[in-house]
């Protein structure tokens, strides 16, 4: 492991750039984005428009930003929770990492000021946030949690922001993001625990425990699906509602999944499992 850090990183490596940047990551958020403008806008042209194309970039520049800045704070974390995947020092020089930091956020954020500068101020504001992410907040119990959920949400609410700001069913969608990506968040802390117990973050698991960090997981699962299918008979009708529902099955199973998982490979499934029903959850837009 020592001579993975030691070994000559260089100054450009697409491959590294592409691992760091989390590349399907970017991708799923662009065709969230997408699947929103086309099936949730009441104007469908929009999704071919300059504007739509200009904001999803600065979405996926920003984001892929974060990506690097927080590889960058977390090499000698990552060396112990997933030592195979470290990019920053071991295939890209941290120098370098840095300045494609700087220089992706400086172009989100001019992307955003070129379409409104109410855009370029939250592009700024999630730039600031992913930083303060890395630098601070995924040390603190909980706050890194719904940093990074908030922002995933705010990926497909801005569509509504900037198009349709009284959208109900795209802030239905943002909300269901929230929630998915927050538990997600949480399960990754306790795949991640020997590392960061290591290192002093004060995440759930570490401050309070596997077993109580399941058990909050277990009761933001249910009031959430009680919440949103609550809202969506009062707001939007019943056949939206009899959708929410249908989260019963995929949370069940992750709840009883989660009950029973103990290993590092357990919790990195449902890790990937959470990203797969977001992924799925994407897809129903189509009955929209």
């Amino acid at each position: 492991m020592v001579s993975e850090t030691h070994s000559k990183p260089a100054n450009f490596s697409i491959s590294g750039f592409i691992q760091l940047t989390r590349f399907w990551n970017l991708l799923i958020i662009a065709l969230a984005q997408y699947f929103t403008a086309y099936f949730l806008l009441s104007n469908r042209s929009l999704v071919f428009s300059k504007e739509m194309a200009l904001l999803s970039f600065s979405t996926i520049i920003i984001a892929a930003a974060g990506y690097i800045i927080n590889d960058y704070y977390d090499v000698k974390i990552d060396l112990i929770n997933k030592p195979k995947r470290v990019v920053v020092g071991r295939i890209l020089k941290r120098r370098v990492a840095m300045i494609a930091h700087t220089i992706l956020n400086f172009v989100g954020i001019g992307i955003g000021l070129y379409l409104s500068w109410k855009l370029a101020a939250l592009n700024f504001l999630c730039a600031f946030v992913l930083w303060l992410y890395s630098n601070q907040l995924k040390r603190i119990a909980f706050l890194g949690n719904l940093s990074v959920a908030l922002l995933t949400g705010l990926s497909i609410l801005i569509i509504g922001l900037f198009f349709e700001p009284d959208n109900i069913l795209i802030m239905a969608y943002s909300l269901f993001a929230f929630v998915f990506t927050l538990i997600r968040e949480i399960i990754k802390d306790i795949e991640d625990l020997k590392g960061d117990s290591t290192f002093g973050c004060k995440t759930l698991p570490v401050v309070y425990g596997v077993r109580k960090t399941k058990n909050f997981i277990y009761v933001l699962s249910y009031l959430f699906l009680i919440g949103l299918c609550t809202l969506a008979y009062l707001l939007v009708g019943v056949a939206m509602t009899y959708l929410c529902l249908g989260l019963i099955i995929p949370i069940g199973y992750l709840t009883l999944k989660l009950y029973r998982a103990d290993k590092i490979s357990e919790y990195n499934f449902l890790s990937n499992y959470c990203k797969f029903v977001m992924l799925f959850g994407i897809c129903t837009m189509v009955f929209f």
